[in-house]
Formats: C-alpha cells, sequence, structure tokens
C-alpha cells in the first residue's frame, strides 16, 4: 500500500545575504520611514483602514518604478521569484513573470493584517526589513479547510503540513513567497518597536 502526496501548497523562505543585504535594509528602512512622513494620503487610508500602522498599499503601491533603493530589492527578489516557479513547474516560455505591485508596511503596536489573499496576481511575498524580537510571523491558511466538513481535529503534535494554521517567524533580510490564492495574516503586533516589511505581487499576464 502506498501514500501519495498531491496537490501539495508551496512557501518559499530565502534571505538577502552578505554586506550588500545590510546596507540594502538600512537605505529600505530609511526610505520606508521617508515615505511614511511624506505620504498624507496613505496616512488618511492608513488611520481609517490600519489602526496602529501605515501602508503604502493604497497610496504608492509601485515603490520599484518610484525609487532605486526598491528597484534594487526588486532585482533581488527576481532570482527568489524565479527558483520558486520553477519549483511549481510554471510554463512561462514566451511569457514574464514580473513585479506589478510593491508597497511598505509598518505595523505599530496593535496593528494587524486580517486574513486575505491578493487576487490578480500569481506569487506575491514579503521581504522583512526590521524584526524587533517578539514581533509576529506570517500565518497562512489550508487552503482546504472550507472542505474539511466532518474530519476530526489534528494532533496538538502534529507536523508542520498537516496543521490547518501555519506560521513562519519572521526575521530581517528574509523573504517569504507564495502563489497569490493562498490565504494569510499577520496577527496583532504586541511591541512598540516597529515592525517594517515590503510586501509586492507578481504576475504573468
Amino acid at each position: 500500500m502506498a501514500i501519495q502526496l498531491l496537490f501539495p501548497t508551496r512557501v518559499y523562505q530565502g534571505s538577502m545575504r552578505g554586506r550588500a543585504a545590510a546596507t540594502l535594509n538600512a537605505r529600505l528602512l530609511r526610505e520606508c520611514r521617508q515615505l511614511r512622513a511624506e505620504d498624507a494620503a496613505g496616512r488618511r487610508w492608513s488611520r481609517l483602514n490600519y489602526p496602529g500602522g501605515y501602508t503604502s498599499y493604497a497610496s504608492a503601491h509601485r515603490m520599484h518604478q518610484l525609487s532605486p533603493t526598491f528597484a534594487q530589492l526588486a532585482r533581488g527578489l527576481d532570482r527568489h521569484v524565479a527558483r520558486f516557479a520553477r519549483a511549481l513547474s510554471f510554463d512561462l516560455r514566451g511569457r514574464a513573470l514580473a513585479m506589478t505591485d510593491c508597497w511598505v508596511n509598518i505595523m505599530g503596536a496593535g496593528a494587524a493584517h486580517s486574513l486575505h489573499l491578493h487576487p490578480l496576481s500569481t506569487i506575491s511575498g514579503t521581504y522583512y526589513v526590521r524584526v524587533p524580537r517578539g514581533a509576529p510571523g506570517i500565518k497562512f491558511e489550508d487552503p482546504r479547510l472550507e472542505r474539511f466538513m466532518a474530519a476530526p481535529p489534528r494532533r496538538t503534535q502534529a507536523p508542520r503540513g498537516d496543521r490547518a494554521w501555519v506560521t513562519l517567524r519572521a526575521a530581517a533580510g528574509q523573504l517569504v513567497l507564495f502563489e497569490s490564492w493562498l490565504r494569510h495574516e499577520v496577527a496583532a503586533q504586541p511591541l512598540a518597536a516597529e515592525r517594517v516589511s515590503v510586501s509586492f505581487n507578481y504576475s504573468w499576464f
């Protein structure tokens, strides 16, 4: 008798390494904070929709086209996205898988990202610029959850691949990639120190 693994959900984790990555992170942190200071529309939107934090999602969501620093980040991310696309067996012959959106998230005390997905995109992800010790990671939901019906609960110590929810730790300089249909969230930030990240989407159409 054999048990086969079918329809797996893949999530990619990687990192930017070396002295150049540390320099890039310092520049990104400075520009993220500068953007918040200058982006009045984004601050207004965040007060209504992102309490305790700031995001440029609704005001400046193509930072890779506006800033050389973010463009440098995008070039580094391109290599990771290409590896992930190969692991997913995507047939991209004659098509370009390119970054379409790139925005800033600064989570202050109490800020949270509620459960969501990224419609009309192919691969999405987050790059962590600054993560204070104890700040929340990214939590993924099993996409089959609504179809479980009469399934019993999983054991407390079930392997990570068998759990309904999995949280991946966040750390500065690291990135996480996932297919855009995969729902995810970030729990409320319990710290006064700010958690800073850059989120992005890639698409092939």
